[in-house]
């Protein structure tokens, strides 16, 4: 399975934040911290706000904070949150299944249940657990989102 660059930007945001002690941050900060599109994150930033991950306020003070602590957020809740689905396969959607041997196929399951483990893992570690392997922003680039 392979998570979309919109939820790597997604938990790369959230990892800056938890780094920040409340402290605000702002988009053009972190697309130069990372060296990715400011257009991107802007539409990821708007995103995490609308789901609860994150506050945004503008102003002389205003900029991006988590809108809970770390240890709250969970990976999964982010990745379900940003990711457009988890169809594997074509046979996971009804609606577009065009496939001649789903009713007979047992790979479904077999894939249907190792998407779910995929994602209990995912819920099992918390911002705070994620971010708990870098010490500083600095680091991040350095090590892969998902490997808590």
């Amino acid at each position: 399975m392979r998570l979309t660059l919109y939820s790597d930007y997604s938990l790369r945001v959230l990892l800056y934040l938890s780094h920040k002690d409340q402290e605000a941050a702002t988009i053009t900060e972190l697309a130069d911290f990372y060296k990715i599109s400011r257009n991107h994150l802007v539409k990821v930033v708007h995103n995490l706000g609308i789901n609860g991950f994150i506050t945004t306020s503008r102003g002389k003070h205003g900029g991006i904070r988590l809108a809970r602590p770390a240890g709250e957020i969970s990976v999964g809740d982010v990745v379900r949150h940003t990711e457009p689905d988890f169809d594997l396969l074509e046979c996971f959607n009804a609606e577009t299944d065009q496939c001649v041997v789903t009713k007979t196929c047992n790979l479904k399951s077999v894939l249907f249940e190792a998407r779910n483990a995929f994602i209990e893992v995912l819920d099992r570690y918390t911002l705070a657990d994620a971010a708990a392997k870098a010490q500083a922003p600095s680091e991040f680039r350095s090590i892969p989102i998902l490997r808590v």
